[in-house]
């Protein structure tokens, strides 16, 4: 029996054609700059999303927090009104947007950023999360997002709301893919109150094959976005934040405090480049294949598992379990005679979201 591993689409392997790349890699010192393999890439996914430049870290975890620092105001479009603040050393998009401690970011209350970074902006960075309700399609009230907003101009018991945080395509709710007419009024909203828009686009190139659309377009507005190279795309390790040149000088002092800094990257950064060439249209074959999947247990017509074909739009499926006699813990157990790991991870996902099982 062939078992294929689906706990994750992190659980990738290189292609033939990126090993070659990785073995035939120019390289150089990526922390004074020097690395031309790894400066290649920057350059590249910085193009691909219409941004200034770009920083390789090792993962988009940190990509995230280095993110969460606020931009200079005469150095961002979006910012016209942007609230002046102290500026202190910053600890990477959260701390690149955030340069102060007391300042706070938005997020989602489903966001990765939110439930599964344990709390890194708050750890490293200082930055308090002011979270809203996901709605089913990853989106957030944006009228109550607006009421959340906070100045410190009114009160020197508040925070400041220094960045609002998007995740697209959403994980928690079930890899949906954001409305490009909600981004659009988000960026209105934002450039209105002056405050930047981070986007973690850990699975971005998926929402663009999604919606047939240049993978610029869905960020046009975010001050700063970081992609994960090492996801769908196949690459081994990685992943990018771009914004505008002083958003990525700043982030990069960051990426160094946080022990982001590589030396030869330019091993890992040709298999980001191989990935980015060759593996974004392919995306539409893993959202095929999960279709496939939930198609085939639709097709079973159990009442006790069920699948929402409706809302499947990616490379993401969940399995809902409808029946007393069956728990989540259960059927993990049962699918243990598989493949333990995958269960063990399956059963951490229902811990979170007891009525949903993560395929």
């Amino acid at each position: 029996v062939r078992v294929v591993d689906l706990r994750s689409d992190t659980l990738t392997k290189p292609t033939q054609e990126m090993r070659r790349a990785m073995f035939e890699a120019e390289v150089g010192d990526d922390v004074y700059g020097e690395d031309p393999t790894v400066n290649a890439l920057e350059k590249k996914a910085a193009a691909m999303l219409n941004k200034e430049g770009g920083l390789f870290l090792p993962s988009a975890t940190m990509s995230n927090l280095v993110a969460r620092t606020p931009p200079d105001q005469n150095s961002n479009p979006y910012l016209i009104n942007y609230r002046p603040v102290l500026i202190s050393h910053p600890v990477c998009a959260v701390m690149s947007h955030c340069k102060e401690r007391g300042c706070e970011a938005i997020a989602g209350d489903s966001s990765h950023m939110f439930l599964f970074e344990q709390g890194g902006a708050a750890q490293l960075g200082g930055v308090q999360m002011c979270t809203l309700p996901n709605k089913s399609d990853g989106t957030f009230d944006l009228d109550l997002m607006e009421s959340k907003v906070r100045s410190g101009n009114d009160s020197l018991h508040e925070p400041i709301t220094s960045l609002i945080c998007v995740e697209n395509t959403h994980n928690v709710c079930g890899g949906k893919v954001l409305p490009l007419d909600w981004l659009d009024e988000l960026g209105t909203r934002a450039r209105g109150l002056g405050i930047p828009i981070h986007m973690d686009g850990a699975r971005l190139f998926n929402a663009a094959v999604y919606l047939k659309l240049p993978a610029a377009r869905l960020v046009r507005d975010c001050a700063s976005v970081s992609i994960c190279i090492s996801k769908g795309l196949g690459a081994p390790v990685g992943a990018l934040l771009l914004g505008n040149k002083d958003f990525i000088q700043r982030a990069r002092r960051v990426r160094k405090v946080l022990g982001g800094g590589m030396r030869q990257a330019g091993v890992l950064a040709a298999a980001g480049l191989v990935a980015l060439d060759k593996m974004v249209d392919r995306l539409e074959l893993d959202h095929r294949r999960a279709a496939g999947i939930a198609k085939a247990i639709a097709t079973l017509n159990s009442a006790k598992f069920t699948v929402d074909l409706n809302n499947h739009q990616t490379n993401i499926l969940f399995i809902n379990i409808n029946s007393n006699d069956i728990t989540s813990h259960n059927f993990c157990q049962r699918l243990a005679t598989v493949s333990s790991p995958g269960a063990w991870y399956i059963f951490r996902q229902t811990a979170l979201f007891p009525e949903m099982v993560f395929v």
